[in-house]
């Protein structure tokens, strides 16, 4: 087994070597590795801590969280890649009001990676934009990351899926208690789902309202269990301070 996990890093060092160097997105230095580079990504604030497994909130065993226990989501599990926090925040950034599209695949990638291959839905369902917003922004990230992460999957992706009837105010622009009214009734499913496993896929999950309304139209539908695909998990101020620190104390472990 050594002598072909060694073959393999050997063939996956002489195409590296042979890739153009470009610029990282994130240093502006020259990588071989992808868009940013090897340095950078030992930054990116992978989502490795303990979490609830419902809705990605950190809790210290892993044991699924208090509210979702008392006040479960339509949705059955979450997966995250990544916390929101520096410097992935700025790599979603630059997707989506940078129009760097390419940042789209590497992000499903990584993504991909944490997907488990034993529970694969029949379908992958990214998060809709309503057409004004489209027609202003021109794309629809969630879109691009659900089709990498169908490609990498060999899933079947549904783009129209699901449609935003309503235009809403950003969800970021608006108090917490005020983003579950905001996007309520705001999406529409017209096709059987009867029975089927689904995956939502968006960029960020904060407080979960916009998944967890268009898991409402996915259940009105029929939909069995529905994942919550996820690149970025945001994290309350003091859980982030915490998670960035035990990531510290665990490579500091590791390294000695």
């Amino acid at each position: 087994m050594s002598i072909l996990r060694d073959l393999h890093l050997n063939i996956r060092t002489a195409i590296e070597r042979l890739l153009p160097a470009q610029p990282c997105v994130l240093c502006g230095s020259m990588s071989r590795e992808g868009l940013w580079c090897a340095a950078c990504d030992a930054t990116l604030p992978y989502f490795n801590a303990p979490h609830c497994a419902v809705c990605a909130l950190p809790t210290p065993t892993g044991e699924v969280c208090g509210h979702c226990v008392t006040q479960p989501p339509l949705f059955n599990r979450t997966t995250a890649a990544f916390s929101y926090s520096f410097p992935l925040d700025k790599l979603i950034q630059a997707m989506k009001y940078g129009e760097q599209l390419a940042l789209a695949h590497a992000l499903a990638g990584k993504l991909a990676q944490r997907i488990d291959r034993n529970t694969l839905p029949d379908y992958v369902i990214p998060m809709p934009l309503h057409p004004a917003k489209l027609r202003k922004r021109g794309f629809n990230q969630s879109l691009l990351i659900a089709a990498g992460l169908a490609r990498e999957l060999n899933l079947n992706l549904l783009p129209n899926g699901c449609r935003r009837v309503r235009d809403t105010p950003p969800q970021s622009a608006l108090p917490w208690k005020e983003r579950n009214r905001n996007v309520r009734n705001a999406f529409h499913c017209g096709m059987d789902l009867a029975g089927k496993r689904v995956a939502m896929v968006d960029d960020v999950l904060t407080s979960g309202a916009s998944l967890n309304a268009l898991a409402d139209a996915l259940k009105k539908q029929g939909a069995g269990e529905i994942h919550a695909w996820v690149v970025a998990r945001t994290l309350p101020h003091s859980e982030n301070r915490k998670y960035q620190g035990s990531m510290a104390n665990r490579e500091l472990s590791e390294n000695y």
